[in-house]
């Protein structure tokens, strides 16, 4: 009995340990991930805006353009995929998440099913896809993926959120790490507070707070192993039509702020997503706040539109724009790189 329950303990630590290590890659000092999860719907409307089909040939051509970038791997240590593009090939023959991995950059996947209509509350969304989800997992990892990616979408409305979308999207939040662990993958925890409408920095910082308090009370109820996951925050920003806008050095105060009182240390690393802002404020923003920091974990991106806006402006869909497209990456992902350092300037943009 006695070496039974020392196996047991072994194997335990042997599976944090393992997560440890996947966890330090990725938040490598200077590194970020880039998210190029985007589901069929979103990948559809982007493509609309330059004129092009989504179907798979035109996505695995745009994936193929963003991976096989030269020097990527300087700035970006983790890569989001979609289901349909971690079973797809380079234009080589070589499946997406081994070209990935073989420069040195982790393949994950997103594996939420997406946000639907919380019943009786109208205005708010709850995200599917726990059901199926431990089979898919073993599944996901078995075709190369080392961690997971799941969106919750909290909206700042009149009335709105309800403590029942935020508690019911925590809940599945923590259900989704749980069994990202116990697959040996580590998760990716996005609890997105929207910056649509017309509110204030403040709002959202009371909403950010309010979102994240909840998120790690269900993952401690859940028995997260914090130190093998990451948290995938919206930035404390202003809304989208609000008449007060607020500046990085805002943003950067009331987002360190908010976090100092709910992350807790053990987490490795929170990776922003852009939620809507442009390239050049996302990046802004970021730098912002790693000049200030004053945080034990690294503040890093996941950016997905904020990364890709420019290189799909010049790609086109136009092989002889690969280039100029590979080019525009190499150059966000390096200004991103800039700012997880806390050296960025408006010069570079030039």
């Amino acid at each position: 009995m006695f070496f039974q329950l020392t196996r047991v303990k072994l194997d335990l630590n042997m599976e944090k340990e393992k997560l440890i290590s996947i966890a330090q890659g990725l938040i490598t000092q200077g590194k970020g991930i880039l998210a190029a999860d985007e589901s069929t719907g979103t990948i559809k409307k982007r493509f609309d805006k330059i004129g092009l089909e989504s179907n798979p040939e035109n996505n695995q051509r745009y994936r193929d353009l963003l991976f096989t970038t030269p020097g990527i791997e300087e700035f970006i240590s983790g890569a989001i995929l979609f289901d349909e593009t971690i079973r797809q090939t380079s234009s080589d023959g070589i499946p997406f998440a081994k070209l990935l991995q073989d420069r040195g950059i982790s393949p994950g996947i997103k594996v939420d099913k997406g946000a639907i209509d919380l019943a009786n509350f109208p205005g708010e969304k709850i995200t599917e896809g726990l059901d199926g989800l431990r089979e898919r997992l073993i599944e996901y990892a078995g075709l190369g993926a080392k961690f997971t990616k799941w969106r919750a979408v909290i909206t700042i409305g009149d009335g709105l959120p309800s403590n029942t979308c935020i508690s019911s999207n925590a809940e599945s939040l923590a259900r989704f790490a749980a069994l990202s662990q116990e697959a040996g993958l580590v998760p990716i925890v996005e609890p997105e507070v929207l910056m649509d409408g017309g509110h204030d920095i403040k709002k959202c910082e009371e909403v950010t707070y309010k979102t994240l308090k909840t998120v790690f009370i269900k993952l401690a109820e859940h028995k997260i192993f914090l130190e093998g996951m990451f948290l995938k925050p919206n930035m404390v920003i202003s809304g989208k039509e609000s008449q007060a806008k607020a500046d990085p050095s805002q943003v950067a105060q009331s987002t360190l702020r908010c976090f100092k009182e709910v992350i807790p240390k053990e987490v490795p690393g929170v990776v922003f997503l852009s939620g809507g802002q442009t390239p050049g404020e996302a990046t802004e923003n970021l730098d912002a706040v790693n000049k200030l920091r004053g945080v034990d974990y690294k503040l890093s991106f996941s950016f997905g539109r904020a990364l890709q806006e420019p290189v799909l402006e010049v790609w086109r869909g136009e092989d002889v724009n690969i280039k100029v497209a590979q080019d525009a990456f190499y150059k966000r992902a390096r200004l991103n790189s800039l700012a997880v350092k806390g050296i960025y300037s408006k010069e570079e943009e030039k």
